[in-house]
């Protein structure tokens, strides 16, 4: 089984390095595919440098930023692997988790696994209440149009078959992305399961990119990419 492992980067140049390191250390066959959203920091020097100093790794850059979803859309169009993991740049998830969210599909149970951080007793980092609670709000909308039952539609962490994404076109280029993926794969009738996962969540101080505004997006990607897409 060959990961294809999707890295999504704008303006990282705090983390990537230690992502890489992290992601290099898994004991997986794997091609590295890093797609930088037009950074404005030293995110792409950072990553030509990785790249040359490993073979598994292949670059990609948008000369104008457009956002998660967009940066997702020219990753899934590059893999070769069996097998997709997204990897946010950012260290709010870590690889020591792959065992467990590969665990599922490699015993044939899954075509889709979604971790999550709000089942288990994996540690996460205490931040934002209103955050959680937005994202119980649209993720029990989200199951409400999909007919899943997720606890944590939004989580970044999310893997796949490559099969399933081959004919999804993925259309929103910003955090719509995660409603999307879940609707499509719903009407898929992809089989899915959840894992808990460890988060390590970042405040605004820190560089959490996702607001409110992204929040009241996602209802609109919700009703749109059920009935209209």
């Amino acid at each position: 089984m060959k990961l294809s492992i999707v890295i999504p980067v704008y303006n990282e140049e705090d983390t990537l390095e230690e992502v890489f390191r992290r992601v290099q250390a898994t004991p997986y066959d794997k091609e590295i595919i890093a797609v930088d959203d037009a950074s404005v920091d030293r995110s792409r020097d950072i990553l030509k440098r990785l790249a040359e100093a490993h073979d598994n790794v292949r670059l990609f850059f948008h000369d104008k930023n457009q956002g998660k979803g967009a940066a997702l859309r020219t990753g899934f169009a590059q893999v070769t692997g069996d097998v997709v993991i997204i990897q946010d740049a950012d260290l709010e998830y870590d690889p020591v988790d792959y065992p467990a969210l590969l665990d599922p599909i490699q015993r044939g149970l899954a075509d889709v696994v979604y971790g999550s951080r709000l089942i288990g007793a994996q540690p996460h980092r205490v931040l934002f209440f209103w955050h959680y609670m937005g994202n119980r709000c649209v993720t029990t909308l989200s199951n409400m149009f999909t007919n899943l039952n997720l606890s944590d539609m939004e989580v970044g962490y999310k893997v796949f078959k490559a099969e399933v994404l081959k004919d999804i076109n993925i259309k929103s280029n910003r955090f719509g992305v995660e409603p999307e993926l879940t609707a499509k794969i719903a009407k898929k009738g992809a089989r899915v399961y959840e894992v808990p996962i460890s988060y390590h969540g970042r405040d605004y101080a820190e560089g959490k990119k996702i607001t409110w505004r992204d929040g009241i997006a996602a209802i609109f990607h919700i009703i749109r990419f059920r009935f209209w897409d």
